[in-house]
């Protein structure tokens, strides 16, 4: 017999946390989290985002044994005010028993209803900066810091309970030039000339500071258009601040300036944190953080992880002067192979960035959706 509890404290949440490094010990392709940020993202006292959300945790037991898990989320500003009645679902995993995904998706949908919601949508998080989209193919790519991972099965479970696609995103992967191609430069020369744009070097990460808040203004200008996009909140990238700059390698972020000085573009690359985190298994302490400093100074794979561009300036070739200098970076670091964050597999703009660099297709996730 399957039993759904709907948790409250801290010691239930740590197991809510801990059910998927469990589930997943010993898969070469999973990426467990930092344990105290993962249970820090549904405390309301630690996480800003409860100003415009709610969020509700279950676990299924059978026999007393975890056997899933699910969060079910409202996030007020899309359902308020971008009138879009959904009741959001994340962070589910379980065993494979199609018993065990119908019993905690039942009680999303109560919720859900009892809210006078429309329809169910995930695996998402609270907003567009938690990790989102069920892993559909690439189960043997290894994963990343800023997605899950789970089995072939939860696809088929949700399939077979009658959930449909809503979106899907795709991740690539490619190897960069070494050396950089003459063409690239003299393009990236040409844009910069024409549009009277200038690139900005970083020592530091005091030195990229000032910048932070522009870059997700710039952000939510760049993909305001897009169905699932929720504007991004002040207390959010505060937190992300707090979260990922960190991790960041000066070197690795480029900036595009105008000659008013105003920042038109930017990225984000990182070198790939997945396997300090797979020796780290979920703690910083006493040696996690060790794995996670050799990761960010000597690494053969690098990631993006944002990209921003000014909508006046999408699809002019200002993309060629961030990545001539990134390119120069990966072939000083060593860098051998490099990933995209997901992109919705509709958003053309961003997928032509890589082109040139003849991407292969890895991974694609989806988000699921289903009338209440």
């Amino acid at each position: 017999m399957i039993t759904v509890k709907q948790i409250h404290t801290p010691a239930d949440i740590k197991k809510f946390v801990k059910f998927q490094l469990d589930l997943y010990k010993g898969n070469p392709f999973y990426v467990p989290p930092i344990i105290k940020d993962e249970e820090a993202n549904f405390l309301p006292e630690k996480n800003q985002v409860f100003k415009n959300a709610d969020c509700w945790m279950f676990l299924a037991y059978r026999e007393n044994k975890i056997v899933g898990r699910i969060a079910g989320i409202i996030n007020y500003i899309e359902v308020e005010e971008q009138q879009k009645a959904k009741m959001r679902f994340g962070w589910l995993d379980m065993i494979d028993d199609i018993e065990v995904t119908k019993a905690l998706l039942a009680e999303v949908h109560r919720i859900g209803n009892e809210k006078k919601l429309e329809y169910v949508e995930g695996p998402v998080g609270f907003s567009n900066m938690d990790k989102a989209g069920m892993l559909v193919e690439g189960f043997e790519e290894l994963g990343t810091m800023i997605t899950w991972y789970n089995h072939p099965y939860y696809k088929e479970h949700l399939e077979q309970l009658r959930y449909v696609k809503s979106a899907d995103w795709v991740e690539f992967k490619f190897t960069p030039p070494n050396p950089i191609p003459e063409k690239f430069n003299k393009f990236a020369d040409l844009i910069g000339k024409r549009y009277q744009l200038k690139t900005l070097n970083f020592k530091s990460i005091e030195d990229v500071k000032p910048y932070v808040n522009d870059m997700f203004d710039l952000l939510n200008q760049t993909y305001s258009k897009l169905v699932t996009y929720v504007p991004i909140q002040q207390y959010q990238i505060d937190l992300y601040k707090e979260k990922y700059l960190p991790f960041i390698n000066p070197d690795f972020l480029e900036c595009v300036v105008n000659e008013d000085g105003k920042l038109v573009a930017f990225s984000i690359t990182m070198p790939s944190f997945s396997r300090a985190l797979q020796k780290a298994k979920g703690k910083l302490f006493p040696f996690g953080f060790i794995h996670l400093l050799k990761a960010k100074k000597k690494n053969n794979r690098a990631a993006f992880y944002l990209i921003g561009i000014h909508p006046s300036l999408q699809g002019k070739g200002v993309t060629a002067m961030m990545f001539r200098n990134v390119t120069q970076n990966f072939m000083d670091y060593g860098i051998t192979i490099c990933e995209t964050n997901p992109e919705l597999e509709d958003n053309v703009a961003v997928q032509a960035l890589w082109k040139d660099f003849n991407p292969e297709l890895h991974k694609r996730r989806r988000i699921y959706k289903k009338d209440l």
